[in-house]
C-alpha cells in the first residue's frame, strides 16, 4: 500500500514516461499545444540539448516523465512509439489548441457510444495522444 498523500507528497504514483530525439523541443510542443506544465527540467551539465530527466504536470492531475533518447542510455526506450490517454474536460478546444500547435490528426473530435468526446492527434515525433472526457469507472 501506498502512504496517504499530503500536501509535501505529491498524488501522482503511475507516471507514463517516453524518450525524444528532440527533448527541449517536445517539452516546448506538448506545453503549447496540450498545456502540460514543466515542472522539471533537468539537462546534462555538458549539453544543454539533452535533458536528463523531466516531469510535465497535467493540471488536471497527473503528469509525464521524458527525456532525450540517448544510445547510452540504461533505459533504450524509442522515440513515436508511445501511446497516451488523458481525461479533459473540453476535448474541443483542447484539439483546437492542438492542432493549431502542429499536432498531427489521427481523429477528429467524435462521440462515443460509451458517453465520451474524444479526439487524437500524434506529436512531432510521433507519439499518439489521445484526449477525451472519459476519465474511467
Amino acid at each position: 500500500m501506498s502512504e496517504p498523500a499530503s500536501p509535501s507528497r505529491p498524488t501522482t504514483y503511475v507516471w507514463p514516461s517516453l524518450r525524444y530525439v528532440d527533448a527541449p523541443g517536445a517539452i516546448d510542443f506538448l506545453t503549447a499545444a496540450f498545456g502540460f506544465v514543466a515542472t522539471a527540467v533537468y539537462r546534462a551539465e555538458d549539453d544543454d540539448t539533452v535533458v536528463d530527466h523531466a516531469e510535465l504536470a497535467w493540471p488536471p492531475g497527473g503528469g509525464i516523465m521524458l527525456g532525450t533518447q540517448r544510445e547510452s542510455a540504461d533505459w533504450p526506450a524509442s522515440t513515436g512509439q508511445a501511446a497516451c490517454y488523458l481525461v479533459t474536460d473540453d476535448p474541443d478546444g483542447l484539439y483546437s489548441r492542438a492542432v493549431s500547435a502542429g499536432a498531427g490528426v489521427v481523429r477528429e473530435p467524435v462521440d462515443q457510444d460509451y458517453g465520451s468526446r474524444e479526439f487524437s492527434v500524434r506529436d512531432p515525433e510521433g507519439n499518439l495522444w489521445s484526449f477525451g472526457t472519459y476519465a474511467g469507472e
